[in-house]
């Protein structure tokens, strides 16, 4: 397992994505003074944003369905557990953005190979209402849960 976000796994045999990009800023708020540079001000931190790129070859990973599966988890509206592979929590993180781009096509229209991108935003781990949540169906199996 590269990374989980929820039940969501980044793994080389499924979704497996070959840079990672992060970006952190913090939020400054400056004041003009007469006859001087600005002073600034901390006012807390800004966004914190993951882009996730790779390919997928159909003949080794399977078709774009992993891609939908992370579709249907920002329609969700939530924000999921974002977990490193070495077990590294890093918060909660939704689904700002998916894009693929497909090509060398199949004779029915079916891509050979995709390149995506995936973009992830921290969400303020303080907002629990926006945290998504897993219903397991009554079983207790995640393989049968659903975005709740």
């Amino acid at each position: 397992m590269l990374m989980s976000l929820g039940l969501f796994v980044f793994s080389i045999d499924s979704l497996a994505y070959d840079r990672l990009q992060r970006s952190t800023q913090w939020r400054w708020a400056a004041n003009n003074r007469l006859g001087e540079r600005p002073a600034h001000q901390f006012t807390g931190p800004g966004e914190d944003r993951i882009t996730l790129s790779g390919t997928l070859a159909h003949d080794i990973t399977g078709d774009g369905q992993r891609l939908q599966d992370l579709r249907d988890l920002g329609d969700s509206g939530k924000a999921w557990v974002l977990m490193q592979g070495d077990g590294v929590h890093q918060g909660f993180w939704f689904i700002d953005s998916v894009e693929e781009n497909a090509s060398y096509f199949f004779p029915d229209g079916t891509p050979r190979k995709i390149e995506f991108t995936v973009v992830l935003n921290r969400n303020n781990d303080g907002e629990t209402d926006t945290i998504g949540t897993l219903a397991m169906n009554g079983t207790g199996n995640p393989e049968t849960a659903r975005i709740a």
